[in-house]
């Protein structure tokens, strides 16, 4: 089975600007573990189309582990604003300088060495080891789980599946390629058998896939149903000063958005209690910045006000001016409510 898929990955394997393709991979050409290592965080909870723009913008600045190691910390979190999951971004800086510090700039070689780095878990380890170093360890996300599930016909539910769906990936893991054999299960579970509507007909495992004899290939893998995320409220503060400038504040390095430039704001929670940063005349902005997180949705109320050139707050700095993609999505929002606000009123509106 394994050698069908190879030969059905050398011929459409998806070009991705992290990955060696195949030819040039049989031509002696090796795998960057600092590239594979860097497009697997990126991709972690987030597609190839988000994740290809940040991944050439951050290599080009930081084109090796030692570069991203010696980077300071603000660009590095400024560089990945959008991105989400900003532990991530904390991890990854984390791990270059231990990388760096204690393996002399090279990524360990197998998986029980990759794993003992921060922010790297059994998947990105195993992807690692396989991609990079060709070890034949099993590499296993959301598109191998549907392949492996249809292919055996499982209809266990997600997440129970996970050790089933694990070990009968393992089983088709080859000694010989195991990295392009992962990659051809990842690429297969994206371009043909998709979540919905999956290309029965042009798949190369369409001959010993049970799912597919059985016409049950479309209701599978199962998923056990989530629970409703809690909705959780919190107000953004947005000043600007008479010259323009924002009032903006870097929130503390752990928990969510940390490291992140933002708005002062309340807490979030059930009821949050006014914090303005700054005494204003403050207004509101008459719209909500709503966004998603993994745990829960969040409502921000948000309040704008103009102050004078002599305006002080101790809980952020003045900012000449806002890139908004410095900052994280939520904040976007925010900006973005805040700036077409004031941008309509007038300063005696205001």
């Amino acid at each position: 089975m394994s050698a069908v898929l190879l030969e059905w990955y050398d011929a459409n394997a998806r070009s991705m600007p992290w990955r060696v393709p195949p030819r040039e991979k049989m031509a002696g050409v090796r795998p960057d573990p600092y590239r594979v290592w860097m497009s697997e965080v990126m991709l972690q909870q987030t597609t190839v189309a988000a994740v290809t723009e940040y991944f050439n913008r951050f290599t080009a600045r930081w084109p090796r582990v030692d570069d991203l190691a010696a980077a300071e910390d603000a660009d590095v979190m400024a560089q990945w604003a959008g991105l989400g999951y900003y532990a991530r971004a904390r991890n990854l800086l984390k791990c270059a300088r231990e990388v760096v510090a204690d393996h002399g700039g090279v990524f360990p070689q197998d998986r029980d060495g990759l794993l003992s780095l921060p922010g790297i878990g059994p998947y990105t380890a195993a992807a690692i080891a396989a991609i990079s170093y060709d070890e034949p360890a099993v590499v296993v996300d959301g598109n191998v789980e549907r392949v492996m599930a249809r292919l055996f016909d499982i209809h266990t539910p997600l997440p129970a599946a996970k050790p089933e769906l694990t070990e009968r990936a393992a089983a088709l893991t080859p000694q010989k390629r195991p990295g392009d054999h992962a990659q051809a299960v990842m690429d297969l579970g994206a371009t043909v058998c998709t979540p919905r509507n999956p290309a029965c007909g042009i798949c190369p495992l369409r001959s010993p896939c049970v799912a597919r004899t059985r016409g049950t290939a479309a209701d599978l893998p199962k998923k056990t149903p989530k629970k409703a995320k809690p909705i959780r409220q919190g107000i953004a503060y947005v000043v600007r000063r008479v010259d323009g400038a924002w009032l903006l504040e870097t929130r503390p390095p752990k928990g969510l958005l940390g490291g992140m430039l933002g708005w002062p704001g309340s807490d979030w929670g059930d009821a949050p209690a006014p914090a303005p940063p700054i005494e204003a005349a403050w207004r509101d902005a008459g719209a909500e910045a709503r966004h998603t997180f993994t745990h829960f949705h969040l409502r921000l109320k948000v309040m704008v006000a103009v102050v004078p050139m002599e305006a002080q707050s101790p809980t952020g700095d003045w900012h000449a001016r806002v890139t908004p993609s410095d900052l994280p999505t939520v904040m976007r929002k925010v900006y973005d409510i805040a700036a077409a606000h004031l941008d309509g009123a007038t300063q005696r509106d205001i």
